[in-house]
Parts: structure tokens; sequence; C-alpha cells
């Protein structure tokens, strides 16, 4: 993880996405933009079709995120085509203008399942 993302995910501006790599079965954390829904869960859309943390989603849905301090476990979605358009216009709207190629890639929703704090 490189300091700009620690510095982002520290304030609570991306998310803190620790997955488990689907080859390896290691931890992988990556800081990803994120959406946070009324109900709790997050709204998180990859850039890349092959983004190797949507990769490892794909193969093990469950995950830890830490925003703004606050850590927990949840469980990934991967979304369909309408709450995926849905995914990226929030996102758009939370950061403004929208990363190179966000959209291009698979986005998922995920359910918290408990707090780590």
């Amino acid at each position: 993880m490189d300091e700009i993302g620690l510095s982002l995910a520290g304030d609570g501006r991306v998310a803190l996405l620790t997955t488990s790599g689907s080859r390896t079965g290691q931890p992988r954390t990556t800081a990803v933009g994120f959406v946070e829904e009324p109900d709790g869960s997050i709204l998180v859309a990859a850039t890349d079709p092959e983004a190797a943390w949507a990769r490892n989603l794909d193969a093990d849905p469950a995950c830890e995120v830490e925003i703004g301090g606050r850590r927990f476990e949840a469980t990934a979605d991967r979304l369909g085509s309408v709450d995926h358009a849905r995914a990226v216009h929030e996102l758009i709207l939370r950061y403004g203008t929208p990363s190179e190629g966000l959209g291009r890639g698979p986005s998922f929703r995920l359910e918290p399942i408990g707090e780590n704090d």
C-alpha cells in the first residue's frame, strides 16, 4: 500500500479493501473509492476488468473493509448491469470527475457482517 492510499484512507476518502489472493490465499489490501449506502452496505467499482481485487472477490467474497479507522468484515456481491450503472453513477457524484476507466471493471456491494473496531 502506498502512502497516498494510506493518507486518503485515514480520513475516509477511500476505503482499504482486504481480500484473499485468488491464487495465493494471502491477504491483499488496496485503496478503493466507495459510496456508503443508507443500509450500511458499501458500493465499489473497478476501473480495470482484470483488477486483482475484483478477481479475488469473485473467487472468495469474504473481505475486510476499513473506512476512516472503522473496520468490519463484509461479504461481496457482484452487481448486475443495472446496479453496476447506478454504482458507477454514485461514485462519479461522490468523487466528481470519474477516474479513467471507471465502470469498465466489475462493481460490488459489500455487505457488512460485523464491526471489528
